[in-house]
């Protein structure tokens, strides 16, 4: 019976070695399709999302301050938002992963300010020309 009972537990613990790798793997996986599907929005036209209202002004070229553009995300979405001005745009960009539907409300938000979506790697963010005078 011994013997059985070794051979039953370097089995259970081979499972768990298994079991451990797996969710590497899953997590792996996951993380590389969220990355996936947000680059595949940011290239996707998608029409606002309820309860976002984006407008665009016409011939005004984009939004003239920080503030304008904070103003145009619900609460919950500007937290996980690093917005910032520059000389001529205000940057945004995301404090931690967002996910496929957060990435896709505050890029339609951004496209109806009149900005964009911009790919560079760690260095992705969303841009809004600011106003010409």
């Amino acid at each position: 019976m011994s013997a059985d009972r070794e051979k039953l537990e370097s089995m259970l613990e081979h499972i768990d070695e298994i079991l451990l790798v797996l969710k590497g793997i899953s997590d792996d996986l996951r993380s590389v399709s969220a990355s996936l599907k947000s680059m595949a929005v940011g290239q996707i036209t998608h029409p606002p999302p309820q309860g976002l209202t984006p407008t665009t002004r016409e011939g005004a070229g984009g939004q003239e301050t920080v503030e304008e553009v904070r103003m145009s995300f619900p609460p919950a979405l500007e937290n996980l938002l690093n917005i910032d001005e520059r000389n001529d745009c205000i940057i945004i960009k995301p404090k931690q992963f967002l996910g496929s539907e957060n990435f896709a409300k505050i890029a339609s938000a951004v496209r109806g300010l009149g900005g964009e979506y911009i790919s560079a790697g760690k260095d992705s963010h969303f841009r809004v020309p600011k106003r010409k005078a």
